[in-house]
């Protein structure tokens, strides 16, 4: 089976999983409830659960999808302030069972991944910021200049040396410098005559090819495809936006053992409140990461919307942890410590495996 197709159908999955059924047929108010036929005496069923009186207004047609999507109704509301300034109560308050009035964990995760991922393919995107061709050939020079420097002092050395070593140091020391004046002669040449490829001077898609072309990454193996990938930018831009959108979920069991290894010799806790923890932690980050985006689009707020957001990364794991697990400041502190470190090792474990499924096949 295909790896997409895969990650398409796990987070289909998961999306449905996380969604309640709907609200039924339509029909008239009664006694009996339209969908199962039991008798109904209160406002829901009390065999399915469907609402007693069921709409059939266009105006409900509407609430009934953002409330398959999202649940989209008064528990929103509650569960958004608490996520941002008191996300320890609310995982706390799920985890105790105390659920009908919040939005599940699961369903908040994935539908602000789908909106992250929708916003963010609107957003206008900048070109990359290439080097000019001019600094480029300046480096090169500085880089020939500095070999045979290297080659000069390998020659002064050889008496001194070894002669058969002497004569290997030599040799590496000739290689460099032809190697680095080849290049420069090829820079020089691109700025003048162009490029038969067609590829702009300088850009990075010219670089990856040369690099390609001189063997610096062979083209076998993973390095060799991710070369040839990135040689269409666009393309492969696409591809790792759609992988991230199909396996975002992979951060939940990623993430998972690292806290389950913060509560190790503690016991009272299972790797439900763990999963709990993680998934509305991940939906702040990922809130926290639109309004980062958001902000860099406004002349200068970039820098300062940076700022904040390094800081409420960790206040807020401090928060969601002290109040969540019932911690101490202390022990709330220390573990931020460490989940901050363990998350660097989930995101850098993650981004290995998107570019591998998204580039490396």
């Amino acid at each position: 089976m295909d790896v997409d197709a895969a990650g398409g159908m796990v987070s289909a999955g998961l999306i449905a999983g996380a969604i309640e059924r709907p609200a039924g047929h339509a029909g008239e108010a009664g006694h009996r409830c339209a969908d199962c036929g039991a008798e109904v005496s209160s406002k829901f069923c009390p065999e399915c659960g469907q609402p007693a009186h069921t709409h059939r207004t266009l105006l409900h047609l509407g609430e009934e999808l953002l409330h398959g999507v999202m649940h989209f109704d008064a528990r929103v509301w509650r569960t958004l302030p608490l996520l941002a300034f008191n996300p320890g109560r609310l995982t706390r308050e799920w985890v105790e069972g105390r659920r009908t009035r919040y939005v599940s964990p699961l369903a908040m995760f994935l539908f602000t991944i789908f909106v992250m991922f929708f916003a963010l393919t609107f957003a206008p995107h900048r070109e990359a910021e290439e080097q000019p061709m001019t600094e480029r050939i300046a480096e090169q020079r500085q880089d020939v200049q500095e070999a045979e420097t290297a080659l000069t002092q390998v020659r002064a050395e050889m008496a001194q040396q070894d002669g058969r070593i002497a004569q290997e140091a030599l040799k590496g020391a000739e290689f460099l410098v032809a190697q680095e004046r080849a290049r420069l002669t090829g820079m020089e040449q691109e700025a003048r005559d162009g490029r038969a490829d067609g590829l702009k001077p300088g850009s990075w898609q010219a670089q990856i090819k040369d690099m390609a072309a001189e063997n610096r990454i062979r083209g076998k193996g993973l390095g060799g495809v991710l070369v040839k990938k990135l040689q269409n930018p666009d393309l492969a831009l696409y591809k790792l936006q759609q992988t991230i959108y199909k396996f975002a979920f992979l951060l939940v069991p990623l993430s998972i053992p690292f806290m389950a290894l913060l509560f190790l010799w503690r016991r009272g806790f299972t790797l439900y409140d763990h999963g709990v923890f993680v998934l509305y932690s991940l939906t702040f980050m990922a809130m926290l990461l639109m309004a980062l985006v958001l902000a860099g689009m406004i002349p200068g707020l970039a820098v300062p919307a940076a700022f904040l957001a390094m800081l409420a990364v960790p206040v807020h794991m401090f928060a969601q942890l002290k109040g969540a697990y019932g911690l101490s400041w202390w022990s709330a502190g220390w573990r931020t410590m460490f989940l901050l470190n363990f998350s660097t090792i989930v995101v850098s474990l993650f981004v290995a495996a998107i570019v591998y499924l998204g580039l490396g096949h």
